[in-house]
């Protein structure tokens, strides 16, 4: 109920206008004016029922409905703590200006970092550890990255061919398990697969931001583009977000051309280098969880290099967050459910990156192991 108007103890204006009337009382004028303002409440707010707009004294009989204090549950068949494998690379990744040691590998932090962004942890395969403890660390993790560096001989490529052979055996026994290669990790993994350690070819793309060709007719279904946003895709071929540093990859030709190569791989981007040289810059396994990559996705957000011609608009640093994401997302299908307190015991949380950016050159900073 809607109180009445109090009376005026002193003229108004509607006092004014009943005194010049002669046919209205002061009585009936507070009549008429009390319908139009209940009319506007009405308009207004509408009824109770319908708005839900209650009198003091309603209110006791009226309660907020119920809301679930639970929260649906996660998908089962996912595991929520990936633990992704990165393979160190010889040397310090200064030149020897950190370490000189002849037994010191590393790994540059950005691609720690790069793997973390997605909501993974990281374990350091050391390369040149005992076979039977870098096995035994594979147990390990969900997933397993290869970084760019130099070495493609020796004990270092010794050990990616045994973790690459490991790979496609966990998934041919059904366990979901992917693996980046980057730069020189696809390198490696083009020569492994085709068994052809001359099968790369010399490009001029050193230190350079380029765009990506998508080849044509490439399926993006189920590859590492296909959950990017359109308008992103779109300037994946006209801006150049990604970081090129490389001497060495494959052309389109050289690969179609090789039965072994051709079969593993499919060609998802080129780029084309300093001379117009076109090489290919993206490609993912036919039937493996293998992406491959001739730029950096890891350097946009995480290295910062003076003299690098590094991207990092914000949809530069958008391509890295949807790259790592791909690889993450994957690893979380793994079967792979290792002991918590070895995955503590081996994580790269026990080592310590050191900072080699002061020189302007190399990488921001580096987990070394010696």
């Amino acid at each position: 109920m809607i109180d009445p108007i109090p009376p005026q103890s002193s003229p108004t204006m509607a006092d004014d206008v009943v005194r010049s009337s002669s046919s209205f009382s002061t009585t009936t004028f507070r009549n008429y004016i009390r319908i139009p303002i209940l009319i506007s409440f009405l308009i207004c707010f509408g009824s109770a029922e319908a708005h839900d707009i209650l009198l003091p004294s309603q209110r006791h009989n009226y309660s907020l409905p119920r809301l679930s204090s639970t929260c649906s549950a996660p998908n089962p068949n996912l595991y929520y703590r990936p633990v992704i494998g990165i393979v160190t690379h010889p040397g310090d990744g200064a030149s020897g200006r950190l370490s000189n040691a002849t037994t010191a590998s590393s790994i540059a932090a950005s691609y720690v970092r790069f793997v973390e962004s997605a909501g993974a942890r990281v374990i350091p395969l050391i390369y040149n550890e005992p076979s039977e403890t870098l096995l035994k660390k594979l147990e390990l993790v969900n997933g397993v990255l290869f970084t760019g560096g130099w070495a493609k001989t020796g004990l270092y490529f010794e050990t990616v061919e045994k973790i690459f052979k490991k790979v496609l055996e966990k998934n041919d026994g059904g366990n979901h398990f992917p693996l980046y290669g980057i730069c020189l990790g696809f390198e490696l993994i083009s020569m492994i697969v085709s068994k052809d350690h001359n099968i790369l070819e010399e490009f001029s793309a050193s230190n350079q931001a380029t765009k990506l060709d998508f080849f044509k007719n490439a399926n993006l279904d189920g590859s590492l583009f296909q959950r990017f946003p359109p308008d992103l895709l779109k300037k994946l071929s006209t801006d150049c977000l990604v970081m090129q540093n490389h001497h060495y990859g494959i052309s389109p030709e050289r690969l179609l051309d090789n039965g072994k190569l051709s079969e593993f791989f499919e060609i998802l981007t080129t780029c084309t280098d300093e001379y117009d040289q076109v090489y290919i810059s993206t490609v993912r396994s036919r039937n493996y969880p293998v992406t491959g990559f001739q730029w950096h996705p890891e350097k946009n957000a995480f290295e910062w290099a003076a003299r690098q011609k590094i991207p990092h608009t914000e949809d530069a640093i958008l391509v890295t967050q949807h790259a790592a994401n791909f690889l993450v997302s994957e690893a979380r299908k793994s079967r792979t459910r290792p002991d918590e307190q070895e995955v503590l015991d081996n994580l790269i949380y026990n080592y310590q990156p050191t900072y080699g950016g002061k020189a302007g050159k190399g990488y921001d900073e580096v987990y070394i192991f010696t």
